[in-house]
């Protein structure tokens, strides 16, 4: 293999036919640098759609009311339905369900601090929100047990609300009027993934008792302990039965009840994404397979070529051994070299990429990476990179080693006599 004689032939073969193996290169090339580009791409989208999904608890669900369409145990259709805090306690003890806050809502409200004043969204809510929507806190502390029990009048205000209100003086532990009621703000947050950090979130016995709430609540925000689809429908199900018997309505009646079960749209969508990833190998591979077919078609013309000179080397002595190493080289160094040049380039544009849109994104908070965007990090994993490159050069061996073996197979006084 190190015998110099022979690689100074194989040089010199390349050097005089540079078309031929430029082009069997750029083949082998395409196929590797697009594999890269597709892997790249993939890991991309996937990357992206699953950030979003990570801006709330994988596992959540959301259930709110709505009204009656189908008409249940003679009462019509139409019907309100109102939750109350005992249908948080029913649905916690449904098998599968594991934390949840009740939430009342209250939209757009008015904040005033001094002169600065403004209309805000206000989420009343208990601690376990903070597990369900993965809030962030920038500083101070969230909603806690003791801030529920005492009913406190404490607010926990989104970043977008602090700038315009406090601009950079300090907003922990000052007081801020809601519809003309002093709260003192006890933390600043933000919400993954989004833009604009225009919520408060305070506690929701404490604007049931002075926003006139009594004991309703809006909508309820769980998270479910299932990893499967079908555990996922089961606990849904299970919700509906239970909501279904106690406000009297139909549990197959989706009017009645609104449910978003945001990990059977996760797995639904990962799903897809594993058929894609399919796919994208697939055509990646036929790249790579066609690739492969130009370099034993080359080998095949170079073995055609140089007949007559095999045929004289082997009456001379050569062996069959040195005839395939001569061959099987050749191809095995135009693969390599061609894959670690298609492989640097693919892998090469896709990190150019991924630091481009890292540095348009600019600077944000960890909890914030992914920006709502449905493209991030659009990079292919270095040991798939190398994996397919050997793989491709393995492919290539196999593919000058069958014209180097019909090399070897012919009789020097056949070669000898071929025109």
């Amino acid at each position: 293999m190190f015998d110099i004689d022979k690689w100074q032939e194989i040089f010199a073969t390349i050097k005089k036919n540079k078309m031929r193996t430029f082009l069997t290169g750029f083949s082998v090339a395409w196929g590797i640098f697009m594999l890269m580009i597709l892997l790249g791409s993939g890991n991309g989208l996937s990357n992206g759609v699953s950030s979003n999904f990570m801006n709330d608890a994988v596992n959540a669900m959301w259930i709110w009311t709505g009204e009656t369409t189908i008409p249940y145990q003679g009462m019509k259709s139409g019907r309100a339905i109102q939750f109350h805090n005992e249908d948080q306690d029913l649905v916690k003890k449904v098998s599968g369900v594991g934390v949840s806050s009740g939430r009342y809502f209250m939209g757009n409200t008015r904040y005033s601090y001094k002169k600065e004043s403004g209309e805000y969204t206000t989420i009343t809510c208990q601690p376990e929100l903070i597990q369900v929507e993965n809030i962030a806190i920038n500083e101070g502390r969230f909603i806690n047990q003791i801030d529920l029990e005492q009913k406190r009048k404490v607010v926990v205000i989104g970043t977008d609300i602090k700038t315009a209100l406090f601009k950079d003086t300090i907003a922990i532990g000052q007081y801020i009027d809601i519809n003309k009621v002093p709260f003192k703000v006890i933390g600043i947050c933000n919400e993954p993934g989004s833009t604009r950090n225009r919520n408060a979130y305070m506690p929701l016995t404490t604007a049931q008792m002075i926003f006139n709430g009594a004991n309703k609540i809006h909508n309820l925000a769980v998270t479910i302990n299932a990893q499967t689809l079908e555990e996922s429908k089961t606990i849904e199900e299970q919700v509906r039965n239970v909501l279904g018997r106690k406000h009297k309505f139909d549990p197959k009646d989706e009017g009645a009840i609104g449910l978003y079960n945001k990990l059977e749209n996760y797995i639904q969508t990962m799903r897809i994404f594993q058929a894609i990833t399919i796919f994208i190998w697939i055509i990646g591979i036929g790249t790579l397979i066609a690739g492969i077919v130009g370099v034993s078609n080359i080998m095949l013309i170079v073995v055609k070529e140089r007949t007559k000179e095999i045929g004289i080397r082997k009456a001379i002595g050569a062996s069959p051994s040195s005839v395939i190493s001569l061959i099987l080289l050749e191809s095995i160094m135009i693969t390599t070299i061609a894959g670690y040049i298609g492989l640097v380039l693919g892998t090469g544009l896709m990190e150019l990429i991924n630091y481009f849109m890292v540095q348009s994104a600019g600077p944000a908070p960890s909890s914030d990476q992914g920006g709502g965007s449905i493209f991030l990090n659009p990079t292919v994993d270095i040991n798939i990179a190398i994996s397919a490159t050997l793989l491709l050069i393995v492919a290539g061996a196999i593919a000058g080693y069958i014209p180097a073996k019909r090399a070897a197979s012919i009789k020097p006084i056949v070669a000898l006599r071929d025109e």
